[in-house]
């Protein structure tokens, strides 16, 4: 297998301290936004889950502190009475047996707490997510692939479920238990303390340049996820395509470059990540060792420091040792869920960047009310669909224009046809009349009203477009029909389906208008689909129609049903339309010539035949001289 070459990062050590730096900064903060969100939704639960963990743990703190008093008041006078009495012992016993019953009481509360806060957050986050990417320009998903948006929404989501479930209240527990059992060893032993500490230091610091290591990797293997579910999504739409051209040997092999990426910058992560928890429990036993040596030179011997005299029970170095587990235990739990902690720190700051995503602007002020434009002034006029072009320049991006003072002058009513190669501009006019993407110069009117000044909501609700690619939800015929407006009743539906020639068709179908649509409608030739896309803005009844490419996957009869259909449609409407077949606008009221983005010639279709300019040459084919 060939091995891709991988971007490590900086080697240096100022670059490399640098951007670890920097990382850690912002993975810091990303996690406090993420632990302010759960709290704002979830304080009560929070709160009742911190007073869980401290009843759990200091149940457990007292069964261990026990111990000592177990081996010194219990059983090391019980091995010298001659009489041994067991009654006191017993009764002891069974009180430390309900109060280690109500820390698994605890313990199986607050698990089953975080359980309903992880579930809880990701229910929000979720749907939080999902109404930010509703608001977001087209421009948005022209730079991200739609598995890179799939990928936020499962796998980065999901590590922060399992962060939240478990690791939240891991760290959570580990500090009420480090400092509970920290003060109990000071009233134990000093010096026995200071040895615990001395191996709790070297853990920490065991664990954090681990975790320096690997952080990087955590996050190049949540980006490399994300590009093999884009790849994936790609394949699977495209499949027709691979096999066509015979592309599946090509596809395979691109496949295992990118999958390969992922298992390397997963392979890293867990490599060392996966150590830390083994190295810390060697480094636990080591000290616990350490701790006997000591504990027994004191026991044994008569020590004294500073007029204070040391001198321990067998109890209490029983005792101290399975404190010292209580007190380096939670940093090996802390560092077991090092892997979740980092995968939810990158995982969080993807969520956060598409909730963080800058939605469409809409200054607009004008509405839409039964079928008047409402002013901010209160005045009202009917909506006559009316649309203007004047200076309009436009690019995509700052550096690239593409439309160069377009001027368009229409009436109410009347079919506009824009005609012209590949790429002179005419989808992307189509897109400005939408407000997909706003202009960089002059202005665009509707019904003498700058669209600026229209809300965006109320402008798109005036107008409708049948585009080339057609999307099919899933749901029924007639919900997919009924998608142009909600409103509309199923004999609405059925009439708009009848007025474009979708009607036949549909009844031949398994359960006619009831029959369920999956897959974008991949039971359906494209021509069907597009009988659907038709139907869809015939129900939706606006002012405004626009048609891009609306018959492009319509054979010959079936595009003149529709053509029919199409002209009732129009009656009475603006239309706006876009046809390589140049026979379906030769009817239009202006015919408007594209080329590379100016607008080359317009007029009708006698017109411009007689202009023997680019027209001509479109229609007829014939080479001008």
């Amino acid at each position: 297998m060939r091995q891709p070459s991988f971007d490590r990062g900086p080697r240096g050590p100022r670059g490399a301290n640098a951007g670890f730096q920097k990382a850690t900064k912002q993975q810091k903060q990303v996690m406090m936004r993420l632990f302010g969100f759960v709290m704002k939704n979830y304080k009560f639960s929070i709160l009742t889950v911190l007073v869980c963990i401290v009843v759990s743990s200091i149940t457990s703190l007292f069964s261990t502190l026990f111990t000592r008093t177990l081996i010194d008041d219990y059983i090391m006078p019980l091995t010298q009475a001659a009489n041994p009495e067991y009654a006191s012992l017993l009764q002891t016993l069974f009180k430390l047996g309900l109060i280690l019953l109500l820390g698994v009481i605890a313990s199986y509360a607050y698990n089953r707490l975080m359980i309903n806060v992880s579930q809880g957050t990701m229910l929000r986050l979720r749907k939080q997510i999902f109404e930010r990417m509703e608001q977001l320009p087209i421009s948005y998903f022209d730079t991200h692939s739609h598995g890179e948006l799939m990928s936020v929404y499962t796998n980065d989501v999901d590590s922060l479920r399992q962060m939240i479930s478990t690791a939240m209240a891991q760290v959570f527990s580990s500090v009420i238990t480090i400092v509970a059992t920290f003060t109990s060893m000071i009233v134990l032993s000093v010096p026995l303390t200071l040895v615990s500490i001395f191996i709790a230091v070297v853990m920490m610091i065991t664990t954090t340049k681990l975790g320096k290591w690997s952080r990087g990797f955590f996050r190049t293997q949540q980006e490399s996820l994300a590009g093999v579910n884009g790849f994936i999504e790609e394949m699977m739409t495209g499949q027709k395509v691979v096999k066509v051209f015979c592309h599946e040997q090509q596809a395979i092999s691109d496949f295992e470059d990118i999958n390969e990426r992922l298992r390397f910058s997963a392979y890293n992560a867990n490599k060392i990540a996966n150590i830390v928890m083994p190295v810390n429990g060697n480094l636990g036993n080591l000290g616990y060792v350490l701790l006997a040596v000591v504990g027994a030179a004191i026991a044994i011997g008569d020590w004294s420091l500073f007029g204070y005299h040391f001198s321990l029970s067998l109890g209490t170095i029983v005792a101290f040792l399975q404190l010292n587990k209580s007190f380096t235990q939670p940093i090996s739990h802390v560092s077991q869920q090092i892997n979740s902690v980092l995968n939810a720190s990158v995982g969080a700051e993807r969520v956060f960047a598409l909730g963080d995503a800058e939605p469409e602007v809409d200054e607009g002020t004008v509405t839409l009310k039964d079928g008047q434009w409402s002013m901010a002034n209160g005045q009202c006029h009917d909506v006559q669909g009316d649309v203007d072009f004047r200076d309009v320049d436009f690019g995509y991006v700052p550096e690239k224009q593409v439309l160069f003072d377009i001027d368009i002058n229409t009436n109410p009513g009347q079919k506009i046809a824009f005609v012209g190669g590949t790429g002179a501009g005419k989808t992307t006019i189509i897109n400005l009349i939408n407000r997909f993407y706003d202009i960089q110069k002059g202005e665009i009117l509707y019904d003498g009203i700058p669209i600026t000044d229209i809300q965006k909501r109320s402008l798109r609700r005036s107008m409708t477009i049948v585009l080339q690619e057609t999307h099919l939800f899933t749901g029924t015929v007639l919900d997919n029909i009924r998608y142009g407006c909600l409103d509309a009743t199923d004999e609405d539906c059925v009439r708009a389906a009848q007025l474009v020639g979708a009607h036949e068709f549909i009844l031949r179908l398994a359960n006619g208008y009831q029959t369920v649509l999956q897959g974008d409608g991949g039971n359906l030739s494209q021509g069907e689909r597009q009988l659907l896309a038709i139907a869809r803005a015939a129900v939706a009844n606006p002012p405004v129609l626009i048609l891009d490419e609306a018959t492009s996957s319509i054979d010959t009869r079936t595009e003149q049903l529709v053509q029919r259909g199409m002209d009732t449609i129009m009656q009475g409407r603006t239309t706006f339309v876009i046809a390589h077949r140049l026979s379906t606008v030769r009817n239009a009221d202006q015919i408007i010539v594209l080329d590379h983005g100016r607008i080359a010639e317009h007029g009708t279709h006698e017109e411009l035949l007689a202009l023997r300019g680019q027209y001509y040459q479109l229609y007829t084919g014939n080479q001008i001289d």
